[in-house]
């Protein structure tokens, strides 16, 4: 099996500071859904999380230097969780995504570099 991490990518912070309470169980049990259909449909969750608040983040630069709390101040979207799945199947892991996509984020599914990649 491949291994992919699925990265929910937007307004990280919505959940928290514009949803009442009603629609971030929704939006969670949307969440639940996904995870239930990947095990359904054969892939494999083998890791994962939400992410809390952007502003508890903090920031190395490139390069290295001073640490700053925060987000990039350019930055609209933001990570705010990811999935690590394995999968035999990208298209049907793509489908499956679009139940959370439905949610108003965007999904970014990449490839993680494996062993044999590297050699």
């Amino acid at each position: 099996m491949t291994e992919y991490v699925v990265l929910i990518v937007g307004d990280a912070d919505r959940w928290w500071t514009t949803m009442d309470a009603e629609k971030r169980t929704a939006g969670y049990a949307e969440y639940e859904r996904f995870a239930a259909e990947l095990v359904r449909r054969g892939h494999r969750i083998t890791g994962g999380a939400e992410l809390h608040a952007t502003s508890e983040g903090k920031r190395v630069p490139a390069g290295g230097g001073a640490v700053t709390d925060g987000p990039f101040t350019e930055t609209a979207e933001q990570v705010g969780g990811f999935y690590q799945v394995e999968s035999d199947d990208l298209d049907d892991l793509l489908e499956c995504c679009q139940i959370i996509a439905a949610l108003g984020d965007a999904v970014q599914v990449r490839r993680t570099v494996s062993a044999e990649d590297r050699a």
